[in-house]
């Protein structure tokens, strides 16, 4: 059945980079793809660059001279099978100028040859293009592989603590709350244990939550720890970090202070979202898409009337201050999407013309008018797109300087799969040492052998 998804929805990406169809003359034939469609996943996006991008870049090289054309490749399936679309265009040297890949793609899109250095594929300009003084150190990581930039950022997100500022105030927290560190996190929970809160912390641990358990869950705490899951090409294995993060849990979840049995269940992340919105969550972990997406009293999947003056949210706490990676007192942890040049490209220079103008102020303040405002790469367009949004600007200003990334490499999700059965261990009661124990072995067999973790 996946082969002949494939076979379905190839068509779509098969055209050579840069070829014109009419074999004519001086102009210049450019592709552009997404996973979005007009109609279907991520229509907005997708009318974004055939009804503004796609005219504008046209009319702007006009005017210096160049007879440009740019044709829009659409995709509206799920991220897997546009991932293997991608990969048998760039093996094959076809697909579109300029594509769009998930970050946690580019390491391993890097290793197989499908993408390359911007500067070894551009040129030079690519790495003096004057966005770059406006996007995050922390966030031009996400592009970033061995050293080199390899695509442009899209757009970032990043993690927080959220509160119910009204369970806060009925334990006798305060409504500005700010943890130091994890003991605190603890010591408010107990404080809504006491006043009759069901559920006081909610982080994200076990294997029926996903990725959520890591990106919600031990990744951040692994960063509190202080610890990376992978440094220089060396993995993280049954660290002293890894246990504390580990322990974190076991406070958590075998101290009464979470439910370990909506770690466990189907549908407990939703479920959690709904019992945060009810009431009965008084801490949670989540990045910004809970802010837009859960809670939105407008179009939210848990609605609340009364976020903005109930739900309040604060940086995550390293283990301790100054204990974090990197020696911070807070951390986060974030993902996005990448836009990147086609190393087979026959117009390499315009085409990444094209992608830098789609990430230009102008193109970014267009997309996100309208209620489709997002956390931009860009700070110089977030002040400004961002002003109403105070959820949004904390993350932009306060949390992205010092988030952190997964390691963009090709096992990276096996690695994921062993760390949330890691929490998900030490939720049914096994030992931090124990969890990371198992870990370290099932570790091991993924990243071929002990020579590969780091002692």
């Amino acid at each position: 059945m996946a082969v002949v998804a494939v076979l379905a929805i190839s068509g779509l990406g098969l055209v050579a980079c840069g070829e014109s169809s009419s074999g004519g003359g001086d102009t210049i034939e450019l592709t552009i793809a997404q996973n979005a469609i007009a109609g279907g996943k991520n229509a907005r996006s997708a009318g974004h660059l055939v009804d503004w991008v796609i005219p504008k870049f046209v009319e702007a090289q006009k005017a210096k001279g160049k007879d440009v054309t740019v044709k829009f490749v659409p995709s509206g399936v799920d991220d897997e099978q546009y991932k293997t679309k991608l990969s048998l265009d760039l093996k094959s040297g076809k697909g579109a100028d300029v594509i769009d890949i998930d970050g946690i793609w580019a390491g391993e899109f890097a290793e197989a040859g499908y993408v390359k250095p911007l500067a070894d594929v551009v040129g030079p300009e690519a790495e003096s293009w004057d966005g770059w003084a406006q996007i995050p150190e922390a966030v031009q990581g996400l592009a970033t592989y061995n050293g080199k930039k390899h695509a442009l950022p899209v757009g970032t997100d990043g993690r927080v603590l959220y509160f119910n500022k009204t369970l806060f105030g009925k334990a006798g927290l305060p409504a500005d709350w700010q943890p130091k560190s994890w003991q605190e996190v603890l010591d408010a929970g107990t404080k809504l244990k006491s006043s009759g809160v069901p559920v006081p912390i909610q982080i994200n641990a076990g294997t029926a939550m996903g990725e959520a358990t890591a990106m919600q869950g031990v990744l951040p705490l692994l960063a509190g720890a202080g610890g990376e899951l992978q440094r220089d090409g060396k993995w993280t294995g049954a660290s002293q970090p890894l246990k504390d993060a580990l322990g974190l849990y076991q406070k958590i979840y075998g101290g009464g202070l979470g439910d370990p049995k909506l770690q466990q269940e189907a549908k407990g992340r939703d479920k959690s979202f709904q019992q945060f919105a009810e009431g009965k969550i008084g801490i949670l972990m989540e990045g910004d898409y809970f802010w837009r997406g859960v809670v939105n009293p407008t179009d939210g999947v848990a609605k609340m009337a009364d976020r903005d003056e109930v739900v309040g949210y604060t940086k995550i706490p390293a283990m301790e201050p100054g204990k974090g990676v990197r020696g911070q007192d807070f951390v986060s942890m974030s993902g996005g999407a990448l836009r990147t040049v086609n190393p087979n490209s026959k117009h390499p220079k315009e085409a990444f013309e094209l992608l830098a103008f789609t990430l230009s102020p102008e193109a970014l303040k267009e997309e996100t008018k309208d209620g489709n405002v997002r956390i931009t790469p860009r700070t110089d367009v977030n002040k400004e797109i961002l002003a109403g949004q105070p959820l949004l600007t904390y993350i932009s200003e306060e949390v992205l300087p010092l988030t952190a990334f997964r390691p963009p490499v090709a096992v990276y999700p096996q690695v994921s799969a062993a760390l949330q059965e890691a929490t998900a261990a030490v939720v049914s009661g096994k030992t931090p040492d124990e969890a990371a124990a198992g870990y370290q072995q099932k570790l091991e067999g993924i990243v071929g052998g002990a020579g590969n973790i780091a002692s």
